[in-house]
């Protein structure tokens, strides 16, 4: 039998190691240094950063999956009466009534359920992730392009790459670096509640590759005219390509467009 200080392969587990880094991923988290009223984490481990995110919260929800590190765990925080430590998979929890906010070391083969989890959850306020650096930068448009989920999403939430933390922050030593994502639930959308549908036509289309590009693709839905319209509204060349389009020009197609 393993023993509990083992990891596993089948969880994705790389326990954050280096102290430094855990208390300023805690800042990032929090950044107005709280106290946040209601935190989960996303897996514990072995708490390093529990230990960090307990001071600045007012109740901490502490996830793990895994039930070998869930008994030091409870040991560890057991004279912090706010922290909760939940022996459960994250993922099948049911999402707060009341505000909230999630933060952790997300196993890197768990990182789309995490933030599809956390998109979903109408009362969530922000999200503050340790992801696989490609991940965090490709949903950030921090390679100059952006992907569907990012703007699709973008009128509701603002994502944003706020660090980058080298492998050798982890034990064990993952492959590759990491990257602090934050997701950002906006207080005001950017578009209502009746401009949603509409939003997600666009993106769907402008994204399903069909006539070769995004000009092309639009033109299957709009006049050519309009189209052409919405291109110079937004200072778009007719030939850029569909991921190099920001989330903020996507906007003004949409506003175009949808007149």
């Amino acid at each position: 039998m393993a023993r509990p200080t083992a990891t596993s392969r089948a969880l994705s587990q790389n326990f954050l190691a280096d102290r430094a880094t855990a208390r300023r991923f805690a800042r990032l988290a929090v950044p107005h240094g709280g106290p946040v009223p209601l935190l989960l984490e996303v897996g514990a481990g072995k708490g390093a950063l529990t230990d960090v995110l307990a001071p600045l919260c007012r109740e901490l929800h502490a996830y793990e999956i895994d039930p070998r590190l869930v008994p030091a765990l409870r040991g560890r925080f057991s004279g912090t009466p706010h922290v909760r430590v939940v022996g459960a998979d994250f993922l099948a929890a049911h999402p707060p009534r009341t505000p909230f906010a999630v933060a952790g070391n997300v196993p890197f083969s768990r990182t789309a359920a995490v933030v599809d989890w956390c998109l979903r959850a109408p009362r969530l306020t922000d999200a503050t992730l340790l992801t696989q650096l490609e991940y965090a930068r490709k949903r950030t448009g921090d390679h100059g392009r952006w992907t569907r989920l990012t703007v699709l999403t973008w009128p509701r939430h603002e994502w944003r790459l706020l660090a980058r933390v080298d492998r050798r922050s982890f034990r064990p030593v993952p492959r590759v670096d990491a990257g602090v994502v934050r997701i950002e639930r906006r207080r005001v959308p950017l578009l209502d509640a009746a401009a949603s549908s509409r939003w997600r036509h666009l993106v769907d289309l402008g994204f399903s590759g069909v006539g070769g590009s995004l000009h092309a693709s639009l033109c299957r839905a709009w006049p050519r005219r309009r189209v052409d319209a919405a291109f110079r509204a937004a200072r778009l060349d007719p030939g850029v390509l569909v991921g190099q389009v920001a989330p903020e020009r996507w906007l003004r197609l949409h506003e175009v467009l949808a007149r």
